[in-house]
């Protein structure tokens, strides 16, 4: 199972063109093929995808074959265009929604982290799911689900709760995928935010690598604007963040997207070229995989506004601005090379992250320290240390 690549992976998180996730309930491979199609194009060579965790478990005892054998399909497909392929399981929270099976919900109702009964149907589902993709050789990567820390409130924990479930679950997944990557994935909150009993510990002590999702709109870009400073380097910032807790470990870029109103449309080519170019320098990096793939169908209802135009492609198959400037830097890089710069500078955070998560507002964005690292950066890659 090699971890590091000579050049970083990438890639983008799979949302199909045609009837956004819900496409899984009337499956059309051939669809599927299109879209793929659009990212073996571009010179990708990796997605993400999403299964739906209901629709594949809509009751504890059941674990549909059918849906499986979608998802087979749709790992076959991306072979066929020469894309490898990462898989996330609980989903479990997609694009604002929840996707929850009614036998967590009303009078059943449960938290996914502490009820028992629970768990065990999810280690069920992780082994059934875990096993089958496992099968096809194109398979490197399986996630447990995708930002499972949106779960909570709703579904309450503790720190160490947290912690217990993700070990568990990821015990499950290697023993029934030994030979590809096992994660844990948690949105930027589990890194900020002082209360959260999701810990950044978890994130770079749980699974193979660690993965980090940036997303401008957590209040990066309020601090200096679309192609600030700030908000250009805040995937590499949550990159370095994670390499001071474990600094021989990859980190996955595995979500980052130009959403609007911050990124106006004008400026996603450029806010594109400059974000995945300042992450390049990392050697931390693993891989850089985009949200997302194809816009959501503004047929489609309920979405928060910026949802919906997120994609590489537009539901049409047209490539987009953003798209394009991705495609360069990827053929700039297997042609050239990374550039890998010495950092100019060495910042020590004001907290440590594994003992003092409570204290994670001081390295958020905006704070003392991230200004200063922010500041620092316009000069070149700096490390920080723990």
């Amino acid at each position: 199972m090699a971890l590091q690549t000579s050049t970083p992976r990438f890639g983008a998180n799979y949302v199909p063109s045609a009837g956004w996730f819900y496409s899984w309930l009337d499956y059309d491979g051939d669809a599927v093929r299109r879209d793929f199609a659009d990212l073996a194009g571009m010179g990708l060579d990796h997605v993400r995808v999403f299964p739906v965790w209901p629709w594949i478990q809509p009751n504890r005892a059941i674990i549909r074959e059918r849906a499986i054998a979608d998802l087979l399909d749709t790992i076959d497909a991306a072979a066929e265009h020469g894309l490898t392929v990462a898989v996330d399981l609980i989903q479990g929270h997609l694009s604002s929604f929840d996707f929850l099976p009614s036998w967590v919900l009303t009078w059943h109702r449960s938290s996914l982290f502490e009820d028992p009964t629970v768990r065990e149907g999810l280690t069920a589902y992780v082994d059934t799911v875990a096993r089958a993709v496992a099968t096809k050789p194109n398979v490197f990567a399986i996630t447990l689900g995708n930002e499972v820390n949106n779960l909570w409130p709703d579904s309450s924990t503790t720190a160490e709760t947290s912690t217990v479930w993700a070990r568990d679950l990821l015990a499950t997944l290697k023993k029934a995928a030994p030979d590809v990557l096992a994660l844990h994935s948690v949105f930027d909150d589990a890194w900020y935010q002082g209360d959260h009993p999701f810990r950044p510990v978890d994130a770079v002590d749980l699974g193979d690598l660690t993965t980090v999702h940036s997303w401008v709109f957590n209040g990066v870009s309020r601090v200096d604007g679309p192609l600030g400073p700030a908000t250009l380097t805040h995937a590499d910032y949550l990159i370095e963040l994670a390499r001071s807790l474990a600094p021989d470990r990859p980190v996955w870029l595995q979500e980052v997207g130009v959403p609007g109103p911050d990124i106006p449309v004008d400026l996603q080519a450029e806010f594109t070229r400059r974000t995945v170019s300042s992450v390049l320098t990392n050697p931390a990096l693993y891989g850089v995989t985009w949200w997302s793939s194809h816009d959501v169908d503004r047929r489609l209802l309920d979405f928060p506004d910026r949802e919906y135009d997120l994609g590489l492609f537009t539901v049409d198959h047209q490539r987009k601005p953003a798209a394009q400037a991705f495609a360069e830097l990827i053929a700039d890089v297997r042609l050239n090379g990374v550039p890998r710069p010495a950092p100019v500078a060495t910042l020590t955070a004001p907290v440590d992250l594994r003992t003092e998560p409570d204290r994670r507002a001081e390295v958020a964005p905006g704070s003392e320290f991230h200004r200063q690292w922010v500041s620092a950066r316009a000069e070149g890659p700096v490390r920080i240390s723990s």
